[in-house]
């Protein structure tokens, strides 16, 4: 298909972090074979949906509704030892409540209760430019809350992106609660409302960018006289959500020409490494946040319609990358196979330097891991993480299913528990290191004692989109959200490339 006088391959059909961020934007590459436009609308296909997948996605949703206090609705950043509150996992739990109503796990009006008071706790709890005693502050949230008071724990900085994952949540309930009773009809009320009380323009900066972040505390490293995080959201990664959300605000909207400046960062990472061009950033993570949400199946900017794809292609090419990285696997460590395979940010084994094949390596404890360039040993200490793959799943089921599989079967409960697939393993963890993080076991080596919520929500979001696309059409096209995501892509420039994009051409 031609658009523009150029040349657009549709995808593959289906066949079956914050401050590491700031150091983390590596090109990886490829290899992808075949190309089917999908249908309009859901294009997600159900082709190998089986009882491993089923039993995966029920595992996952119970993990947010059993850890998430229901009197407050702070999900916390880890399980099971919940010191805080983590913004993001607020809005992954929001979209596991809708995905827990439409797959039978829980009653619709428990689902709405549980709802209404997560969106409450946001909207009522205080902002303000105070260091202490506030929950956010210009309609933004603190990356970390505390559990019991959902004040900014510690001094952790106020979020741009996490406030995105949140309220991204918080819009796809109020697309999903359209029915007519009073707590639906307040769902509906809060989550726009939240979206509409975020002066994106706080952290605008001069050069058309998005800062990081923010901190109230004067003079510290890293940051402007005006307590703003120098570095913005530029390159490839998740922070294109952020542009997007605060394009289409109708309060506090960003300068039109902000997706301008940021696409004409992201160019310095496309390249061919491990397969086909794309544009690279190591950890999988950053190719699936926004596309939980935002479905970008054949719709394209200025800069994917140069390139002849779309920003979906170019994260199933990631995750072949990623793949193909693992079979090569340059820096020999245990495991890496075709179906052993996904380096993301997750939590590792310890801070410390041990022997893999007679060879020096450095481990990790939190990581944002990803493919190294030839021999250097870049970041990645042999430490697995199941959510890479996984919630991978709506871009290449292909690969991403036989994996699940392998997982489940190679490694049985060591790595497998009551709520799915623990963090992360590593079965190159020399066993006589020790590890505060985790545990030596038979089958996986070490395995982490925990889970983390941003790493929970994507398996859960990316399984319900590989099955039904129900994320994707409750947010791109639902009567309440529709028209915010519209306006946002059609003002970064989207416009429909398949078949797949053409419900972009409806809307304001």
């Amino acid at each position: 298909m031609k658009v523009d006088g150029m040349t657009f391959t549709p995808p593959v059909s289906s066949l079956s972090r914050r401050a590491l961020m700031m150091a983390t934007a590596a090109a990886t590459g490829l290899t992808l074979t075949g190309c089917q436009a999908p249908k309009a609308k859901t294009a997600a296909s159900t082709n190998g949906w089986d009882d491993t997948l089923a039993d995966l996605h029920r595992r996952t949703f119970q993990w947010f509704w059993d850890v998430t206090p229901p009197k407050t609705g702070l999900t916390p950043d880890n399980w099971p030892n919940p010191d805080f509150c983590s913004v993001a996992a607020v809005g992954f739990a929001l979209n596991a409540y809708c995905i827990g109503v439409k797959s039978g796990y829980v009653d619709r009006a428990a689902a709405a209760e549980r709802t209404l008071t997560t969106l409450r706790t946001f909207w009522n709890g205080p902002q303000g430019p105070q260091a202490a005693g506030v929950m956010g502050y210009k309609g933004f949230f603190y990356h970390f809350l505390n559990m019991g008071t959902g004040h900014r724990h510690d001094t952790v900085e106020l979020s741009s992106i996490d406030t995105a994952l949140f309220v991204t949540g918080a819009l796809t309930a109020a697309g999903f609660f359209d029915g007519d009773t009073d707590a639906e009809r307040e769902i509906r009320k809060l989550g726009v409302a939240l979206y509409e009380r975020i002066d994106w323009t706080f952290l605008e900066r001069d050069n058309g960018l998005i800062s990081m972040g923010y901190h109230p505390e004067p003079g510290r490293q890293g940051h402007d006289d005006t307590g703003k995080i120098i570095r913005s959201w530029d390159r490839y990664n998740e922070g294109m959500m952020v542009y997007l959300l605060g394009l289409a605000s109708p309060t506090h909207p960003i300068k039109a020409t902000a997706w301008d400046a940021w696409a004409a960062t992201i160019g310095v990472t496309w390249g061919a490494n491990f397969g086909e061009p794309h544009l690279g950033f190591a950890p999988l993570f950053g190719h699936q946040y926004s596309h939980v949400w935002y479905d970008y199946r054949g719709i394209a900017d200025a800069y994917m319609r140069g390139k002849g794809i779309d920003y979906f292609i170019n994260s199933q090419r990631a995750t072949v990358a990623q793949r193909n990285y693992a079979i090569q696997n340059p820096g020999g460590f245990k495991d890496y196979s075709g179906d052993v395979w996904g380096l993301t940010a997750c939590r590792g084994p310890a801070y410390v330097k041990g022997k893999v094949n007679g060879r020096e390596v450095q481990f990790f404890e939190y990581s944002a891991r990803g493919p190294q360039s030839g021999d250097k040993e870049g970041n990645d200490d042999g430490t697995l993480a199941p959510t890479a793959g996984l919630s991978s799943i709506a871009f290449s089921p292909e690969i991403c299913t036989p994996l699940i599989h392998t997982l489940r079967e190679k490694y049985g409960s060591d790595l497998y528990g009551e709520y799915g697939f623990y963090d992360a393993f590593n079965p190159s963890f020399p066993k006589d290191l020790p590890s505060r993080s985790g545990h030596h076991t038979p089958k996986a080596g070490w395995v982490a004692y925990e889970y983390l919520a941003i790493d929970q929500g994507p398996i859960l979001s990316m399984l319900e989109n590989h099955r039904s696309g129900f994320i994707w059409d409750v947010f791109n096209r639902s009567a309440v959200t529709g028209p915010i995501v519209q306006r946002g892509l059609k003002l970064a420039g989207f416009q429909g490339v398949t078949p797949a994009g053409d419900w972009l051409k409806g809307g304001s």
